[in-house]
């Protein structure tokens, strides 16, 4: 789940106008996660922390600096969520309140069918349970 872009190229990151699109779309995921039954339980009562790593990964994996990077070493995203129980509904609810999230960000085409796959791939590799 490496860089999409080379730095310094024409990003994602760059064609939204930088960080703030990034953080709308993981406020408008978490505002869902906050009243979803399936995820709630996976996350802590106060989902501040989570909030700003997701968007300073986002932000580094599409392109923008490498804040997370510097904070918290490599990704690794695997390894991170191995300790949840991440099967088939958690899977497809993650990734439908974040498609929702992507769709109501008003991207061109196809930068929303590059992120719509991202995502669909990255739920897929973080699923551990059957």
């Amino acid at each position: 789940m490496g860089e999409p872009h080379q730095p310094g190229g024409d990003t994602l990151y760059d064609r939204v106008g930088g960080r703030r699109w990034f953080e709308d779309l993981v406020a408008r995921f978490y505002d869902g996660v906050a009243h979803d039954r399936v995820l709630r339980p996976l996350y802590p009562d106060d989902l501040t922390s989570p909030r700003e790593r997701l968007t300073a990964f986002l932000v580094q994996y599409w392109g923008g600096p490498a804040d997370y990077s510097a904070q918290r070493g490599h990704p690794r995203l695997r390894m991170r969520h191995f300790r949840f129980p991440i099967g088939a509904a958690a899977r497809n609810a993650w990734y439908q309140l974040m498609a929702d999230s992507v769709l109501e960000g008003r991207l061109a085409p196809d930068d929303e069918a590059d992120v719509l796959v991202y995502f669909a791939n990255t739920t897929g590799f973080l699923t551990n349970q059957s």
